[in-house]
């Protein structure tokens, strides 16, 4: 049916077509009587997609693109909205009155009202049709009245509360946190209805918040009976037959280094100095394409999944435990398939050569970050010996070795103008119910380094092995950022002494490099850090390789973690079909695997942005939860980013608070869009990105997920 879509479509695009009715259409493409009615349904799909319209004496013509764009809806928390046009990277700005009653993250047909010129401006547009809406089913708290009841969506960019009518409640009360179905959706100002499937308890009994954010997101939180009983029917041990032709390495010296919470354990390195001061690096990866094998109900559900989502107080992985944790985890002391790269690498960080085998491993031991990073500190003589270093002591040129070989690595992409961007992540505790007792900086150490670099070596050597075989595959693409996003970013760092060495046509990662070196332990590095990484594009997986603009690398893909994202076991996949084929892959897999690449591409991109989404979300309110007794409390902070609406403010402990327009003084600013400053209009006072300031902490709000905070001179302002 598409390749006749396609036919039609392109007769009534072409310049020499004149508006007709269908029959007409039908005869000049000589359609059959008995698949007229085909036609007609080809006709209406083409207007429902918004591709051609009918006019008034029911003639079909060409939508005009330049005027009409079909695309998703974006609306601000503050009302505005803007709809990102399909298959292109314009979008369309779409004010609060022009929404139409589209909610967000619905796919609409929008008509430009106003075609700004301004290369640097949005055009404006209104919405004339909703195609679809984005949910059907919303989470929020639930506030009953006498005769009803109605809630507020916890997506405040929903924008509209929900009416439940008294016989739809599902004797839900106040405040509890509740899963709507919704029946009617918002129109000509009217409030959306619906009725109440499921409560989830209290807003304030621990773990409802998360459980809201899986509702929320319809997050795949348990798997399918049959997809559990396809895992545990795989056995937990190795047979000989498994083993067949595969590299035996079980009497070599591997290790996994992970946090020490970690649990599926997918990857494991050795490393050798060689007499030639050369190094052989191996990075063993689970073969889990072995067991999850591709049409399986587990395959499935790991493609639909995407990616293993970490929520605080819970992960919902890709993979059942019985895979992650058991047989697919790299546990210490016990036999496990692997798909291993080995590398010799020189001095200058080049590989010499290298490898990739399916192989069987031994792990010789779970090391943690913690640990291997105070045997670095004693092997460099900053750190006392202890029971750690005593259990070691016999490994300790083993370690030795690693650390020697990341730091040339890491020297190497250094060189390269890979971006080193100091923006620390959070760590938040919890305690036994779940709730925040503590946020403070993740502590990064050396040892992270060390994995870091190894596996990023592998990943390229993996990338680039198979983009000059041309085979199928799912590489990691990071684009060069836009121009303009690079010059407004330069107008500010202008201000503080700094520029990205830039043009139009040529933007290198060393330029930001340089400028990211130059700030290190500066008290606006993290500032900047922050900027430049707002200016970068967004990675994302695609069948095509574009290269890895924030880490240099011409050739990149994700091959290192298949327990938790997709892209990684199909390549496995691919990998393991290319080996067991000796490299000679006929058309009909290239062609078959090349559709899929595509596809499961688009699919693991969009599962991924979820999972940051609800990541992001869950962090956000715990950091919230945390500061809620807080509240009164003063903090010396600094202006992370400063908007049209208010100054960000950003903790030490990586909080970040808003300071609205109304709590920053007894007078008027001026916001500069140009060098991000507010100016004060009495006392010309200014406000800028980067500046230390005393704020008050005035609201923490879990159901809103934000913090906010006033500057501490206003409200002793107040007091006098």
């Amino acid at each position: 049916m598409e390749e006749r879509m396609e036919k039609v479509l392109s007769f009534i695009s072409d310049k020499a077509y004149v508006p007709m009715k269908a029959k007409q259409i039908a005869e000049i493409l000589c359609v059959p009587k008995n698949e007229y009615a085909e036609f007609i349904s080809i006709l209406d799909a083409l207007v429902k997609d918004y591709k051609i319209k009918v006019n008034k004496k029911g003639k079909y013509l060409l939508v005009d693109a330049e005027v009409y764009k079909k695309g998703k809806l974006q609306i601000n928390s503050r009302g505005f909205g803007f709809v990102k046009v399909e298959e292109s990277d314009e979008e369309i700005f779409i004010s609060e009155r022009n929404l139409n009653n589209a909610l967000n993250e619905d796919i609409v047909v929008v008509e430009i009202v106003d075609d700004n010129q301004d290369a640097n401006s949005h055009k404006e547009g209104k919405v004339i049709e909703i195609i679809k809406h984005s949910k059907d089913t919303i989470v929020g708290i639930f506030e009953k009245s006498k005769n009803y009841g109605f809630v507020i969506p916890d997506d405040r960019k929903f924008g509209s509360d929900i009416f439940i009518s008294k016989n739809n409640c599902l004797n839900a009360k106040n405040r509890e946190k509740v899963v709507v179905k919704i029946t009617k959706y918002p129109e000509r100002g009217k409030n959306a209805e619906g009725k109440v499937i499921e409560v989830l308890g209290n807003v304030d009994m621990a773990g409802v918040d998360m459980l809201s954010l899986i509702r929320e997101y319809d997050l795949p939180y348990e798997f399918p009976e049959n997809v559990l009983n396809e895992a545990r029917a795989i056995k937990n041990d190795i047979s000989s037959e498994n083993i067949g032709s595969r590299l035996d390495l079980r009497a070599e010296k591997f290790v996994t280094i992970d946090g020490e919470d970690a649990k599926d354990l997918d990857d494991a390195v050795c490393v050798k100095k060689n007499n030639d001061g050369t190094y052989e690096l191996k990075v063993a990866i689970a073969d889990v394409s072995h067991y999850v094998t591709e049409g399986s109900e587990l395959d499935k559900e790991a493609l639909y999944r995407g990616t293993s989502i970490y929520m605080m107080d819970r992960v919902i992985p890709m993979l059942p435990t019985e895979l992650s944790n058991g047989i697919c985890s790299l546990n210490a002391g016990e036999d496990r398939l692997a798909i291993c790269v080995i590398m010799e690498i020189d001095n200058n960080a080049k590989v010499v050569s290298s490898d990739v085998r399916k192989c069987v491993i031994n792990v010789k031991e779970r090391m943690s970050y913690t640990n291997v990073f105070k045997i670095i500190k004693y092997i460099n003589e900053e750190q006392d010996e202890d029971e750690v270093i005593e259990k070691y002591k016999g490994d300790l040129h083993f370690y030795q070795d690693m650390q020697e070989l990341a730091k040339i690595l890491k020297a190497k992409r250094e060189r390269d103008g890979a971006l080193d961007l100091d923006v620390p992540e959070s760590k938040i505790t919890l305690d036994e119910n779940g709730i925040a007792i503590d946020v403070n900086k993740y502590e990064i150490t050396f040892a992270n380094e060390i994995i870091e670099q190894f596996m990023l070596i592998a990943n390229e050597v993996i990338a680039e092995k198979f983009y000059w075989l041309e085979a199928p595959f799912i590489y990691r693409v990071h684009d060069v950022p836009d121009s303009e996003k690079v010059e407004e970013l330069n107008k500010f760092l202008f201000n503080l002494g700094y520029r990205i060495k830039c043009s139009k046509e040529s933007i290198h990662p060393k330029a930001f490099a340089e400028v990211l070196e130059q700030i290190k332990g500066k008290t606006e590095e993290r500032v900047i850090s922050n900027l430049i990484l707002r200016s970068l594009k967004v990675a994302r997986y695609e069948n095509t390789n574009k290269g890895h603009f924030g880490i240099a690398s011409k050739y990149y893909c994700h091959f290192t973690s298949p327990i938790r994202r997709y892209p990684d076991l199909f390549i496995h996949r691919i990998i393991s079909k290319y080996i067991e084929l000796n490299y000679n892959v006929g058309d009909d897999l290239v062609n078959k695997y090349s559709e899929q690449a595509v596809k499961y591409a688009e699919q693991s991109s969009e599962r991924e942005k979820i999972a940051q989404k609800v990541e992001r979300d869950s962090e956000d309110i715990k950091k919230a939860e945390f500061m809620r007794d807080k509240i009164g409390e003063t903090y010396t902070g600094v202006i992370s980013s400063i908007t049209s609406f208010g100054v960000f403010v950003e903790l030490e402990n990586t909080v970040e608070g808003l300071i609205r327009f109304e709590n920053l003084g007894n007078e008027y600013f001026e916001y500069n869009e140009e060098r991000k400053i507010l100016v004060g209009e009495r006392t010309h006072k200014i406000y800028e990105i980067g500046q230390s300031v005393d704020i008050v902490v005035i609201e923490a709000s879990k159901e809103l997920r934000r913090v906010s905070f006033a500057l501490v001179e206003d409200m002793e302002d107040d007091k006098k």
